[in-house]
């Protein structure tokens, strides 16, 4: 082996080492970030059908209470209350039922043939008593249960999320449910969606790696102090696309919230609010039941935007940095204890998307920071333009902390080594002074680095 082969073999290696463990931590780092967005998504998913499910429960009982209010028990009261009941439907796969305690189908609008029937040993797939589960639901007060039931549409036994309530003096269970095929299919998508981001990036790093490894081999004999340069900024723009795919991600992510499931709550709030106006103009009086499941369309159709949000705020994009961190300060103020304020100085210009998204992060971890672990009463949030460049200061007057000793210690501060790692990224510089009843965070980028073209 001579001395060329040598020096190429000692400067390739370290660097496909080095790509090679970039790579396995990208991959770790998407694969958790699709994790816990995914859990974050089912779970809003989740918790808009609970809150649906007990919405049309309670405008089903609503239609027959004054039947069941007026006090008899006869058996034409009943099965007019049953008629109202089974005239009652949202779409092909949405009906009611109704049983009674004992398991018997007393309305099944989709499955006549059950009427009559004691379903009380009934089983699904798993084991699960699914008659017996509800009637307990009921008894309960109300109550929600997983369990399978034929699907009308495709005539496929299909998981079901229900919610039922009982009508004691009856000895009646009403409810409904909803089939979860459409939210795991949801998942499925969004599984696919992030394992191909999850391949683009590597991708992206293999072909980066690719690409310094051809210009490390033609120029091995003039590897020096310069190429070792060259080589760490190489690695410093790999880490900053790696910050960009996360961030693409986000956004992304966010879009499709506020296009796809955010513009589906609007649509049901306005069939609501229709009907609402409907019955007022002709005079009739409006079900309390629809003021309250307009108010819960209201609550999750600000979930999904506040998550969408948190993820990638638009006016980051559309209204630049001052915007971004005066409603992320507000936010952050409104959700209490801690109080909080902001003040921009000097005279705004455009910055680089890079520069945009790298001071409102250090914001948004700063911010989380305060909360988690500062005991602190207030946090001000100064952003200043100048010629030289810009300047972000996060102060506290919480309870400080001991600034070499978390850099040192590698099982705590990463939340300041990714602000100081974003910030250095993009030409900047990180500072952090902590006492007790003072934590500064200082963070400036001259103008070269700042400044949008």
């Amino acid at each position: 082996m001579n001395l060329r082969t040598k020096i190429v073999a000692l400067a390739v290696a370290p660097l496909v080492v080095a790509l090679v463990l970039v790579a396995l931590a990208v991959r770790h780092q998407e694969h958790d970030l699709a994790r816990r967005e995914r859990a974050l998504i089912e779970k809003s998913y989740m918790d808009q059908r609970r809150s649906e499910l007990r919405s049309y429960v309670d405008l089903a009982v609503s239609t027959v209470r004054p039947l069941y209010d007026a006090g008899q028990d006869d058996e034409e009261t009943r099965s007019e209350a049953l008629r109202r009941l089974a005239a009652l439907d949202y779409g092909d796969d949405g009906y009611f039922f109704v049983y009674d305690m004992e398991g018997r189908s007393l309305m099944h609008s989709r499955q006549p043939e059950l009427v009559g029937q004691k379903l009380w040993e009934m089983r699904d797939s798993h084991g699960r008593f699914t008659i017996q589960d509800l009637i307990a639901g009921a008894r309960a007060g109300g109550g929600y249960v997983e369990y399978e039931w034929r699907k009308p549409s495709s005539d496929q036994m299909t998981a079901k999320l229900g919610y039922v309530t009982s009508l004691p003096r009856w000895n009646w269970m009403v409810g409904t449910g909803l089939y979860l095929d459409d939210i795991e299919a949801t998942m499925r998508a969004l599984d696919r969606q992030m394992s191909a981001n999850v391949t683009t990036t590597l991708l992206w790093i293999a072909g980066i790696a690719a690409l310094c490894l051809g210009v490390v081999s033609a120029t091995g004999l003039l590897l020096n102090l310069s190429e070792h340069r060259v080589a760490e900024a190489k690695l410093r723009l790999l880490a900053r696309r790696v910050v960009q795919s996360q961030e693409e991600e986000r956004g992304h992510l966010a879009r499709e919230l506020h296009d796809g499931t955010s513009q589906t709550l609007v649509s049901a709030k306005l069939l609501i609010e229709s009907a609402v106006d409907a019955l007022d103009r002709g005079r009739q009086p409006t079900p309390p039941a629809l003021g309250k499941a307009l108010q819960r369309l209201n609550d999750s159709l600000l979930e999904v935007r506040r998550i969408s949000h948190r993820l990638r705020p638009a006016l980051l994009d559309t209204l630049g940095l001052p915007a971004a961190l005066a409603r992320q300060v507000d936010e952050f103020a409104e959700e209490g204890p801690v109080g909080a304020s902001i003040m921009v100085e000097g005279e705004a210009f455009e910055l680089t998307p890079e520069a945009k998204t790298a001071l409102f992060r250090v914001t948004q971890e700063a911010l989380t920071n305060v909360r988690k672990h500062a005991q602190a009463q207030q946090v001000h949030v100064a952003l200043g333009f100048s010629e030289e460049g810009v300047r972000l200061e996060i102060g506290d007057d919480g309870a400080g902390f001991d600034v070499d000793a978390v850099q040192l210690d590698p099982r705590h501060g990463i939340g300041l080594r990714n602000m100081r790692e974003r910030v250095e990224a993009i030409g900047g510089m990180l500072r952090v002074h902590s006492q007790r009843g003072r934590t500064t965070i200082v963070a400036e980028v001259p103008a070269q680095s700042a400044r949008a073209a």
